[in-house]
């Protein structure tokens, strides 16, 4: 499959918080996905070196948009535009042979076309048994969810926002982070890894206001040196 529909509101709405380098590694992603025809390998090591771009993010990118399943990683929407797009060439392929068998039957001779209707439809093995496709292993999906109603951020969240961003205030990015995902809806809010969407947000967070400001450094100093003591409070004097 070499071409594909980028419906561009979409991709943009998906992608607002990723990174260029981001953005580019999910792209070479779906381009692999839909080239092959087919999930992901799931060896995101191989992933990340056929992408250009380090393991860490590799992970990430597979447990934020796609859902791993016993064939690889799978990806809903290129999913159902490859599905729309087999279905499509199937049309034209059964059309095509459609055509030629009617130009055939109609320079076939009457006992050939006799012979052509009597024909049986069914294809055989060796064994002289049908082909089904009852046996076919079924592939069970590992689904997501949705981000819990009352989540909170586990001690080990909190340690890696304030390892990784200690200009945040892992409070405010907790509330920030909550309300968002459970205002979202459809595929977009179910996720298999909410830990590694968590590690994601912390980094692509602006900073947060955690020291007071200049005006309200030197408030606090004047206080100080009247009341000769200190004061934790900021306490308006004007």
């Amino acid at each position: 499959m070499h071409y594909y529909q980028h419906h561009i509101g979409d991709f943009i709405r998906a992608t607002a918080r990723l990174t260029d380098a981001q953005t580019m590694a999910y792209l070479r992603l779906i381009w692999m996905y839909y080239e092959s025809e087919k999930p992901l390998k799931p060896d995101s090591k191989i992933l990340s070196f056929q992408i250009g771009t380090d393991l860490e993010t590799t992970e990430l990118l597979l447990e934020s948009f796609f859902i791993l399943c016993d064939d690889g990683w799978h990806h809903a929407r290129c999913d159902r535009e490859i599905a729309e797009y087999r279905t499509f060439r199937g049309k034209k392929s059964k059309a095509g042979k459609a055509s030629a068998e009617q130009r055939k039957n109609s320079r076939s001779t009457p006992d050939e076309h006799l012979l052509n209707e009597c024909s049986t439809d069914v294809q055989l093995t060796n064994n002289q048994e049908p082909i089904t496709n009852n046996h076919k292993p079924k592939v069970e999906r590992q689904r997501g969810s949705r981000l819990p109603a009352d989540w909170q951020p586990s001690d080990e969240d909190v340690a890696y926002c304030q390892k990784e961003r200690p200009d945040l205030q892992w409070q405010r990015v907790a509330e920030n982070f909550r309300d968002y995902w459970l205002a979202q809806a459809g595929t977009k809010a179910t996720k298999l890894n909410w830990a590694l969407v968590w590690k994601t947000w912390v980094r692509n967070e602006k900073g947060a206001r955690t020291f007071e400001s200049t005006r309200d450094a030197e408030r606090r100093k004047v206080i100080e040196q009247v009341m000769g003591v200190k004061n934790d409070r900021i306490i308006d004097i004007n």
